[in-house]
């Protein structure tokens, strides 16, 4: 009984890591999503947006495009033609040529590797980011970020969302929920919090508030998959050691048992 509750335990410490690891999203709740490091053509379509939007500044110098092609299904020569522009092999890893005096001179520090950013931020909080960019003028890239405030960053996905603006935040009903007006049923704004939450420009962007939303999906869910390449392999692992040590405990129970039958 000891070794079986010894392996249940175990087997719910990932579930309390897990719950531990929530980041909160500055001064507003975390948007949830739920990431599928199975489905490849989010991953595809992330891995996409990543090289073209991401790695002109970031790099990923813990991961390997050669990897990412057998991960995700892709071709080696789909890979050399779409997602590396430079002259590197399908076996390097993803780097940039930005050296660390330009990324200080630009930006005022070196932009942060983003192998695993997804790990150290979590999956909710890296969403969220990406969805709270707002034009601020009096910033100096023009844009200002919910979760990240003054962030020194700028917008790279403004040409696909288009411009935004801070609105209040919705007032919050007694039973938790968005506040409505009693007649109209239209969301209550709270006053008290001038700059709540983000509202798209219709017609500024080349993308929808819909299709900017599934970018920026993909986009995470690629970035969740590149902090833990072996997550899948893992859980799948992880069955099979479960099965085995129930199946072991059977054998340890009677070999105890026949131990300990003469022992009063």
């Amino acid at each position: 009984m000891k070794q079986l509750l010894a392996v249940l335990i175990m087997a719910a410490l990932p579930l309390v890591a897990s719950a531990a690891g929530d980041k909160p999203c500055g001064t507003i709740d975390c948007m949830k999503i739920t990431v599928d490091a199975t489905d490849q053509p989010s991953l595809q379509r992330g891995a996409q947006t990543f090289v073209n939007y991401c790695m002109g500044c970031h790099e990923a110098k813990f991961s390997r495009y050669g990897r990412i092609a057998s991960d995700l299904g892709m071709p080696e020569e789909l890979v050399m033609e779409n997602l590396i522009f430079d002259d590197s092999k399908i076996g390097d890893l993803m780097t940039n040529g930005m050296t660390p005096a330009d990324a200080k001179k630009w930006f005022g520090a070196g932009p942060p590797d983003l192998t695993l950013v997804a790990r150290s931020r979590g999956n909710d909080w890296l969403y969220t980011y990406l969805l709270s960019f707002y034009t601020d003028p009096t910033r100096p890239w023009g844009v200002n970020n919910l979760v990240f405030k003054d962030v020194g960053m700028p917008h790279v996905l403004r040409e696909l969302q288009g411009d935004t603006e801070c609105k209040p935040a919705y007032a919050i009903a007694a039973n938790g929920g968005v506040k409505r007006d009693p007649l109209t049923g239209i969301p209550m704004e709270d006053p008290e919090h001038a700059c709540g939450r983000v509202e798209n420009i219709e017609g500024t962007g080349k993308l929808n508030a819909a299709e900017y939303e599934q970018v920026v999906y993909d986009l995470t869910n690629f970035m969740a998959y590149m902090a833990e390449p072996m997550k899948e392999e893992r859980k799948r692992l992880g069955v099979y050691v479960l099965l085995f040590l129930c199946v072991m405990f059977i054998f340890v129970y009677l070999l105890n048992r026949e131990y300990w039958k003469d022992i009063h």
